[in-house]
């Protein structure tokens, strides 16, 4: 069976994602009335981008009226839109790396607007915006933001703030398979390579300190921060946010397979990509400090949860969030302030 031929199919995903919008910015108001409007799940793309669109013509009239900060609030807006109407398996590959380009240059124009010395920064496999905060004298330690599956540089935008906000710089990045590079790409379960690229890429801009290093990955992406933990040096800590430890293909849910199928380009490639995705051997490796935040309600069908990681990796710590979900979304205040404190101590 198909993800778009799950019985009582649209009901149920706009109650799960409900969380998630909530968690990537989306004001859950609007939410309820763009999902409200929705005849069938094959609406979603255009619905969504739609209200993004609706945003960003906004910001450019606030931004040609010289309306700054109403610009570039309004053109993040836009990118939260954009990159949440790309959250499904949809079969239009082309409308799907449409909306990735849309969002990608909604946050462009925000960052032009309000952050002026933001920087792209991109290479080999990877791309993604550099973003400093402000009145930190010498080099700013640097937080990689790693994304999941389905997910992009453009959705996690209160962990990058509350990075920022304590004086941590953020390189919020898609890599092979994610966000702006998934219609020229595949997932790369070697992502210890594509942090060490980025690594490599940072040392191009100043005011970073580089020997003070660290990545989160949320979701699949904390399975790609716990390998970058594992085999890159330069990092000093790692957090992992809803990441797997294991799959298991034949468990796993048809929202998973369909979205694994489509970003590897075939059966045979997702499930190869799949079964590689294991940490029991590289768990006991990672000897650096260790984040491993979870949902006590986040039970994903074939995936076993990192809080296997936590117990396996020497120097590891774990939070556990009794009543949150996947990501997390029902309980923010729970994890988000408490992550980004232990992710500026460790590189304090």
């Amino acid at each position: 069976m198909s993800f778009f031929d799950t019985p009582g199919l649209l009901p149920a995903y706009v109650a799960d994602a409900r969380p998630r919008a909530h968690g990537a910015g989306l004001d859950l108001y609007e939410y309820d009335r763009v999902t409200a409007g929705l005849a069938s799940l094959e609406e979603w793309p255009d619905a969504f981008g739609g209200t993004g669109r609706r945003y960003a013509a906004e910001a450019e009239r606030a931004a040609a009226e010289g309306r700054t900060v109403t610009a570039g609030t309004a053109y993040r807006r836009a990118a939260r839109w954009f990159h949440a109407a790309g959250l499904m398996p949809h079969p239009d590959r082309a409308a799907a790396a449409r909306l990735a380009d849309e969002a990608d240059e909604a946050m462009r124009r925000s960052l032009a607007l309000l952050e002026p010395d933001a920087r792209r920064v991109e290479g080999e496999g990877f791309a993604g915006w550099l973003r400093r905060p402000a009145a930190v004298r010498g080099g700013a330690p640097v937080v990689l933001v790693v994304p999941g599956m389905d997910s992009s540089k453009e959705e996690f935008h209160t962990l990058a703030g509350a990075l920022l906000e304590r004086g941590v710089a953020v390189l919020a990045m898609d890599g092979p398979g994610q966000g702006v590079l998934a219609a020229t790409s595949a997932p790369e379960p070697d992502y210890h390579r594509v942090v060490a690229r980025a690594l490599d890429a940072l040392a191009d801009h100043d005011g970073l300190d580089l020997d003070r290093t660290a990545v989160i990955g949320l979701s699949l992406g904390g399975y790609y921060a716990a390998r970058a933990a594992a085999h890159e040096p330069r990092l000093r800590a790692a957090a992992t946010v809803s990441g797997p430890y294991r799959l298991d293909w034949a468990e796993l849910p048809p929202f998973v397979t369909d979205t694994l199928v489509q970003r590897c380009g075939s059966l045979e490639a997702a499930r190869a990509f799949a079964d590689r995705l294991d940490l029991t051997a590289l768990a006991p490796t990672i000897t650096l400090p260790l984040l491993v935040v979870e949902g006590g309600e986040d039970r994903i069908p074939g995936v076993t949860n990192a809080t296997v990681l936590a117990e396996h990796a020497p120097n590891a710590e774990l939070l556990l969030v009794p009543h949150g979900n996947h990501l997390l979304g029902t309980a923010l205040p729970d994890w988000l302030q408490a992550t980004a404190d232990w992710l500026a101590t460790q590189l304090a």
